[in-house]
């Protein structure tokens, strides 16, 4: 039986009630808390392994408060989903953005929150038991989640963190944007492919200055393939 802990930070009460039912009758533990103050409060103190987190919440916005998470030395690769009625594309991609790991739009069935949270957790775990990968200079170590060249940690967003790690255990071989959406952000996602663009650019951009983008390389008509050749 699982025993992870999970944060809900959600201000209507009877939200949070039913979650936490849900859940625990699923055989996780979990935390409660209003609004942004006390969740951080509680992810300092208490570590739950993820955090379920409304978008609309007074004072500091869900969405905001998964930024500012993001930023902060050990919590940048936190597991997040995000809970909202923002159904948009905008919306979504703007969440992704953020750094959340998944998102869930209200109203959504019980079976599709605990299959999404256990998938969420899946992926985490196996992020935990994976070793420090290396390629020239540059090094990724999944256990104090930094990224190195020469010793200089590198600066960079949770979605280039996680395609860098699939880049570098898949070496040598192109990939298409679809098959990174699936690999990188997950099947259950709603990504679309451009997005994939952006956050290619916004990789290359922090290891540029270390002269490690052009490991990132383009194949015309495919998407992207790895090489440090």
């Amino acid at each position: 039986m699982d025993t992870n802990l999970i944060l809900i930070v959600d201000d209507e009460l009877a939200i949070r009630e039913m979650i936490k039912t849900t859940l625990e009758l699923s055989g996780f533990q979990c935390l409660e808390a209003s609004n942004c103050i006390k969740a951080h409060e509680m992810i300092y103190e208490k570590k739950p392994e993820l955090v379920l987190l409304d978008w609309m919440l007074p004072g500091v916005s869900g969405i905001e408060f998964a930024r500012r998470l993001r930023r902060e030395e050990g919590y940048a690769e936190l597991p997040i989903i995000l809970l909202t009625a923002k159904v948009d594309e905008e919306n979504k991609l703007q969440g992704f953005s953020a750094g959340v790991d998944d998102y869930i739009t209200k109203p959504f069935s019980t079976r599709e929150l605990i299959a999404r949270v256990n998938a969420v957790l899946r992926r985490s775990s196996v992020k935990k038991r994976r070793k420090t990968l290396v390629v020239q200079s540059l090094e990724l170590n999944p256990v104090s989640q930094r990224v190195t060249i020469d010793g200089n940690v590198l600066s960079m967003g949770p979605t280039e963190y996680r395609l860098l790690e699939f880049f570098m255990s898949h070496q040598d071989r192109a990939y298409t944007r679809c098959q990174l959406l699936d690999q990188v952000w997950g099947n259950n996602v709603y990504v679309e492919d451009r997005t994939v663009d952006v956050h290619i650019r916004r990789l290359r951009k922090a290891l540029e200055p270390h002269h490690c983008d052009k490991f990132v390389q383009t194949v015309r008509g495919t998407g992207y393939r790895f090489s440090p050749i």
